[in-house]
């Protein structure tokens, strides 16, 4: 991490592409302080190790960049383009990734903690190990995705798409799972008591097989599913 103290700190800058692969010619990563990026064309270039830090990144494109070990925090980035990025071992920390698109990037090791990730899609992506705290993603596209033995803490996966998720041995703390789409989705040996489980429908009621719930839930869960509780 020492390059985010190094003499290569960009402060307060409208950058373009131009200015952006001017950049590029010193061999030391980055360090971008509230600059602006806003609808930036960044597709294609090897941005490994860079740091961003209260930017501006609304609708910038990184389309196919190389973003290994990248940080990115306290950062606007709605409608952000990451499709078939390298993002390996990226960290992104209380940043407002809202409707990006992540499509068929890679994200193993990745880290999110604080982000608003609603309406993401992270579809196809390949994602091992990758981690989420305290992260809304709510409306998210996630299907496939392994959380297995993880400890899931303040996490809002509301109305996410969560087919075929591997939920098997995870902890859920403070999280939701309201309505979400969970079809094919294992929860073997999963701790659900720490998970509001709203909207459940019968059809999905198996999934929870194996898995761990409060008496509380038990009960709203039977009435979710129009059975009458007394």
């Amino acid at each position: 991490m020492n390059h985010l103290f190094s003499d290569r700190s960009v402060r307060e800058q409208a950058l373009a592409r131009a200015d952006v692969e001017s950049l590029l010619v010193s061999s030391w990563p980055s360090h971008l302080i509230d600059c602006d990026l806003e609808e930036a064309d960044l597709a294609g270039l090897d941005l490994s190790r860079w740091t961003f830090e209260r930017c501006n990144l609304r609708r910038a494109d990184f389309t196919g960049s190389k973003l290994e070990g990248t940080v990115w925090r306290s950062c606007r980035a709605a409608l952000t383009q990451f499709t078939g990025a390298e993002l390996s071992e990226a960290t992104f920390v209380a940043s407002d990734f809202n409707n990006c698109v992540l499509r068929g990037s890679t994200l193993a090791s990745a880290t999110f903690e604080r982000c608003k990730l609603t309406g993401g899609d992270l579809s196809e992506a390949k994602a091992l190990d990758v981690r989420f705290e305290e992260t809304l993603l709510v409306h998210a596209k996630l299907s496939g995705y392994s959380f297995r033995k993880q400890t899931l803490k303040k996490i809002d996966f509301g109305q996410a798409d969560l087919r075929k998720c591997d939920f098997r041995a995870t902890i859920f703390e403070g999280c939701s799972l309201r309505d979400a789409i969970m079809t094919g989705s294992r929860f073997e040996g999963a701790d659900l008591r720490g998970a509001d489980l709203g909207g459940l429908r019968l059809v999905d009621a198996s999934l929870f097989r194996g898995a761990t719930i409060s008496r509380e839930q038990a009960g709203q869960l039977l009435s979710e599913l129009g059975l009458d509780v007394r």
